[in-house]
């Protein structure tokens, strides 16, 4: 949508940029499923407690949501190319720590490093691809396979942890990220041509620190305050430091001549609806997917490659119905589609609260399926209508705030569902283990170590013939966590169902751009690609947890 400073690519780079793009979204993604299903293999080889492992989710989410917005101005001001190298070469390297970790914080560290990659990759990749296919309508088919890539890599991320984990140590699946990024690196610093955004656009540093500031203090403190106590001084001071870097992010965002998010857009109700719903409905369901992949690991004592399966049964629908689906989104008001979705999720996750510790898979698979046809009705659609509802040229910071604010929500879900199933699942705890007919001096110690270490110290314990009662009892109050967790996630996406068909309406499609600054003419605006914007950020989100 961006006039860029460079000539047009030539015909013949087309599809080496395309495959770059593909390639690199893949790697960028590649993390979020690998990671969710192996989680319960990093629990246990590490030692790691609940709190601590939903780090690691957030650790890689957090950079995402913090410099999304960032990664695509710098791109459009020191050059797109430099930026996608910049995020190929840190994913690579957020895979070599995690690679050689000994500890769960050297895997935090590894999870940050490929989640700055991932803030980088992901809008420059489709600019990109904007640059080399300058037709909007042509464009439309290049954009449709970055996003298949984009699916194909929460899809088979879980199926590829699990062969992994079958025969090798949890590290391993961090190895294949590596190569990867380094032969993408290599093919892309002779096939790619470099391009820049016009206009006078410049980083916003002020902005960007307040931002970063406020979401990490926000997710440090939810995370801490759910393991520990939300009266805690350090949760306090942090929640503090979230409050003070918001308000002084608005602050300088309506002051500032060149700003990393100009808040007028917010002016739109259809914009504002879809910020909201990002937000809330990843919050609830990504926290769920975290809650569920520790289910299956804890509680069915399923393998990742098992876990993979039934996670896969989410992520397959959308990877199948979004190109579909997208050719509706002009046809059918996003006000039908989207709460449409959501609606459709909070049957999904309502219809799993029976969930028990032997459910089979036949029983989930319809259940989980469902789950994924409501997200494909919200994700495509969501990002269409956040693009549409404002001027043309804030399309490109439309969809990367869009995109900002649907990683803070999914940084969230799994600290403050986390925290919840640990809270329902600690209370529940010493009711199931009097049920099983345990002493009350065993039931003591039990509850003690649940409530000094969580969870996972309960599994570890060795209770000699009373073991199998008590790591029955434990699954039985897990479960009890578990419904919690899909109950408030169904509340959250409800929330977020009623947002959407209060403020959206049918964007109002002009046949030319709006002027603004740095703002060119390529031609009449098409309403077929509101998405291929060369500062669009990321895509669909994980549905397969943690992430």
């Amino acid at each position: 949508m961006n006039v860029t400073t460079t000539a047009n690519a030539p015909q013949d780079r087309r599809v080496p940029t395309l495959v770059m793009a593909c390639v690199g979204v893949f790697v960028a993604y590649l993390p979020v499923s690998t990671v969710s299903a192996s989680l319960p293999a990093i629990q246990r080889a590490l030692d790691a407690s609940t709190a601590q492992l939903s780090w690691v989710s957030v650790a890689f989410v957090l950079p995402m949501a913090a410099l999304i917005l960032t990664a695509g101005v710098f791109g459009d001001v020191h050059g797109r190319k430099k930026v996608f190298q910049a995020g190929l070469a840190f994913s690579g390297l957020g895979a070599l720590i995690a690679l050689c970790a000994q500890s769960i914080e050297v895997v935090w560290a590894g999870q940050a490093f490929a989640g700055l990659g991932a803030a980088a990759l992901l809008p420059t990749s489709l600019a990109l691809i904007s640059h080399a296919v300058p037709d909007p309508r042509e464009r439309g088919k290049f954009v449709g396979l970055w996003a298949t890539s984009l699916m194909a890599a929460l899809a088979l991320g879980s199926v590829i942890a699990g062969v992994i984990l079958d025969h090798f140590a949890w590290r391993w699946i961090y190895l294949l990220p590596v190569p990867a990024s380094l032969l993408t690196l290599a093919v892309a610093a002779k096939l790619l041509t470099d391009s820049r955004a016009p206009g006078t656009r410049r980083l916003d540093w002020p902005g960007q620190f307040t931002a970063a500031l406020a979401i990490t203090a926000l997710v440090y403190g939810v995370i801490e305050g759910g393991a520990d106590s939300f009266t805690d001084t350090k949760v306090m001071l942090a929640l503090s430091i979230a409050v003070v870097a918001s308000v002084a992010f608005v602050l300088v965002e309506r002051r500032i001549s060149s700003p990393m998010l100009d808040l007028t857009l917010f002016r739109s109700p259809s914009f504002t609806a879809t910020a909201l719903i990002a937000m809330i409905s990843f919050l609830g369901l990504i926290g769920f997917f975290f809650a569920l992949s520790l289910y299956f690991g804890m509680v069915q004592q399923l393998s990742t490659l098992e876990s993979a399966w039934r996670l896969l049964m989410v992520c397959i629908v959308p990877l199948v119905l979004g190109v579909p689906i997208g050719r509706l989104v002009h046809r059918v008001s996003p006000r039908v589609l989207i709460p449409g979705g959501l609606l459709l999720a909070v049957i999904a996750l309502l219809s799993l609260t029976p969930i028990g510790a032997n459910t089979s898979f036949g029983s989930l698979a319809w259940r989980l399926a469902l789950l994924g046809l409501g997200m494909a009705f919200v994700i495509t659609p969501m990002t269409a209508t956040a693009v549409s509802s404002v001027p043309f040229h804030q399309a490109g910071m439309a969809a990367a705030a869009n995109s900002a604010f649907r990683q803070l929500g999914a940084a969230l879900g799994p600290a403050v569902l986390g925290a919840l199933l640990s809270s329902r699942a600690v209370d529940a705890l010493p009711g199931h283990l009097t049920a099983a007919g345990l002493d009350r001096a065993t039931v003591q110690r039990v509850t003690e170590a649940a409530d000094a270490g969580g969870l996972s110290a309960v599994g570890g314990l060795r209770m000699g013939v009373d073991t199998p009662r008590v790591l029955g009892a434990l699954s039985q109050a897990f479960v009890d966590g578990l419904q919690l967790c899909l109950v408030v996630a169904a509340a959250l996406t409800l929330l977020a169902a009623a947002v959407g068909f209060v403020l959206l309406r049918r964007p109002q499609q002009s046949g030319l751009p709006a002027a603004g600054p740095g703002a060119s003419v390529q031609g009449p605006r098409t309403p077929d690609l509101p998405t291929a914007d060369p500062r669009t950020a990321a895509g669909p989100q994980a549905p397969a947890a943690p992430r």
